[in-house]
């Protein structure tokens, strides 16, 4: 055989043998990359669907108490609109934006109609101003006045 026909292809193979080795190295990082996407995209997944369970127990769902139907009144986050809440409780977040400054129970009561002589009718004000402040709708002042959140 002809020596220098023999070194060519002795050298031909050599750069094969090495395009061969940096293609399987390409291809086990293009690998490793698709296994880190598909882990990635079943984490992206699985939190989605934890976001919308949570989204969906922040929804208003009617509730039951003593076999009695009640409206649970949602958190507040950027996407519960206030519209979301019960007739009565946007009325209140009403009254109080209405108001001049922070405002007792007793002052909401009166505008909103309410006989604010009767203390078990004003009870069940206070009660739902602080269901309102505990859900983040409104906020309590320490001397028990109540006002809306920025």
């Amino acid at each position: 055989m002809d020596p220098e026909l023999l070194e060519r292809i002795t050298a031909r193979r050599a750069e094969l043998d090495e395009l061969e080795e940096q293609l399987a190295k390409q291809l086990a990082e293009v690998r490793a990359e698709r296994d880190e996407l598909a882990v990635a995209e079943r984490v992206l997944e699985r939190m989605s669907e934890q976001l919308a369970d949570e989204r969906a127990s922040a929804a208003p769902t009617p509730g039951h108490v003593a076999g009695r139907a009640v409206m649970l009144i949602p958190h507040r986050t950027p996407d519960v609109e206030e519209t979301q809440l019960p007739p009565d409780y946007q009325c209140i977040l009403g009254a109080v934006r209405q108001a001049a400054g922070p405002v007792m129970a007793r002052e909401v009561g009166e505008m909103l109609g309410v006989d604010v002589s009767v203390r078990a009718k004003l009870e069940p004000l206070r009660g739902k101003l602080v269901r309102l402040t505990d859900r983040g709708w409104l906020r309590e002042l320490p001397d028990g006045r109540f006002t809306t959140r920025l």
